[in-house]
């Protein structure tokens, strides 16, 4: 009888939301309540380099971690260090006050794990897939006008803006987003934000066979407000457009901004309107583990909700130490759904990007993951695990055409006619791959030959 505690039933038990005490740390003792609250102070006060750790987490972390970030930042880092003091106050918030137990708990922390890599995090022998690219889906060859990607008929990705309020080290706009590293040289958008928000205006209006728009980039907190409210203003003036999703990691690392005054009545008008005209406004957000899920992240959802945002949906990634099994990913989703109102909508699989390889799943795992989560939560609450397949888009893991568990090559359906597959032939197929560590002897030797390099 198989006794392991991942095949065991899950049993939900009703937790409250908890705000870790952010001053049980030595550079936040003196931080106030109303300081806390303040976006200002939080953008202000980011973690940026090992320095500004320091200042913060005092002695609690040991050199070895230091130099375990440091060695990471050297060789493997592909986005820059940028840490909200929000999201820094959830990793291992129950640690004990000397170095080595601190330094233990925030390694293990699930959080830290992905907003913070170290050297010792990455796989020994495959930190990068050999088919793994810095654009992983192909999105700039997509873009109609610069930002403005066109990868299904009825709907667009307008990135606004190339910066987030925070940077998880396993984003899929690597290439884009975020501030060089020594492995990344940035792209860069080239045209002034304003030109190129007329462009894509003009590109949609030409083009009414689109009617739902992800307004992103970056994420849309990093957009001035007036801006993005103007944007999305003249977006609701067109007959054609019916979907309106912004997307913003901040409301769960920087949810202070959300709930700043000036917001909350700047979303209460767009969302009056896209009411009146029947356009469903919708806010996408971007919470990994249950940890992160905090009061302060339920009163911004409230507030937007309150404002007349029709819903605010969570697009997770499935990490691997992070939230890959039925416990952690029902915890996250109760936590969500139940206590903060945020509706959780998908799992994505990590993107092939650089260096994500200890973070990645094998296609297989994630379907015995949505077939897990099945039955606990409503159905509209239960999130879809999809693959984010490079050309053929989003689809269920379940939805699989073929595939090669040997040499980890899963092959889907053709893409629905649009980007780059416009011309091609309807029954085409294409590839996505599993991390080669997770494949068995006879695969990871193949791969080891080169036979599968590009």
């Amino acid at each position: 009888m198989n006794t392991d505690a991942s095949h065991r039933p899950y049993t939900y038990v009703r937790r409250p939301l908890v705000e870790p005490d952010w001053r049980r740390l030595p550079g936040w003792r003196g931080v106030g309540d109303a300081q806390w609250r303040d976006a200002r102070w939080q953008r202000a006060h980011c973690v940026k380099n090992a320095r500004e750790l320091r200042a913060v987490v005092g002695d609690l972390l040991q050199d070895s971690f230091y130099a375990d970030l440091a060695a990471d930042v050297e060789r493997f880092a592909t986005m820059s260090m940028l840490i909200p003091p929000q999201m820094l106050n959830v990793m291992a918030p129950q640690a004990g006050s000397d170095p080595a137990s601190f330094t233990e708990a925030f390694m293990a922390d699930p959080v830290r794990r992905y907003m913070l890599p170290v050297h010792s995090d990455r796989h020994p022998r495959w930190p990068s897939h050999p088919r793994a690219q810095r654009d992983s889906l192909h999105e700039a060859e997509m873009w109609a006008v610069e930002g403005l990607t066109h990868r299904y008929p009825t709907k667009v990705l307008a990135e606004l803006v190339p910066t987030c309020p925070q940077y998880c080290g396993h984003c899929t706009r690597m290439d884009l987003v975020g501030t060089s590293t020594p492995q990344v040289v940035k792209t860069r958008l080239v045209l002034k934000p304003a030109d190129r928000q007329e462009l894509m205006l003009d590109y949609l209006k030409r083009t009414p066979g689109v009617r739902d728009v992800v307004v992103s980039g970056g994420d849309v907190a990093n957009v001035p407000w007036p801006r993005l409210e103007t944007f999305v203003l003249r977006l609701l003036e067109l007959e054609s457009v019916r979907d309106i999703r912004l997307a913003t990691k901040a409301l769960v690392g920087l949810p202070q901004h959300w709930l700043q005054p000036g917001v909350v009545e700047g979303m209460a008008r767009i969302a009056g309107l896209a009411r009146r005209r029947g356009v469903n406004l919708a806010v996408h957000t971007h919470a990994n583990h249950v940890r992160s899920v905090t009061p302060l992240v339920a009163e911004a959802a409230r507030a937007l909700l309150d404002a007349g945002v029709r819903d605010v949906r969570n697009q997770g990634v499935l990490l691997r130490g992070v939230n890959t099994t039925p416990a952690d990913l029902l915890d996250l989703c109760f936590a969500l759904q139940g206590e903060a109102g945020i509706l959780p909508y998908y799992l994505y699989l990590c993107d092939m990007i650089p260096n994500a390889e200890h973070w990645r799943i094998p296609v297989h795992r994630a379907q015995r993951l949505q077939e897990a989560i099945m039955g606990y939560l409503p159905g509209y609450a239960t999130p879809r695990i999809v693959c984010d397949v490079p050309y053929a888009g989003k689809r269920w893991v379940h939805q699989v055409v073929e595939y090669d568990r040997e040499r980890g090559i899963s092959y889907w359906a053709g893409s629905h006619g649009t980007g780059l597959d416009r011309d091609g032939p309807q029954d085409r197929r294409f590839p996505f791959y599993d991390p080669i560590d997770t494949l068995p002897e006879s695969g990871r030797r193949w791969w080891a030959d080169g036979e599968g390099r590009p």
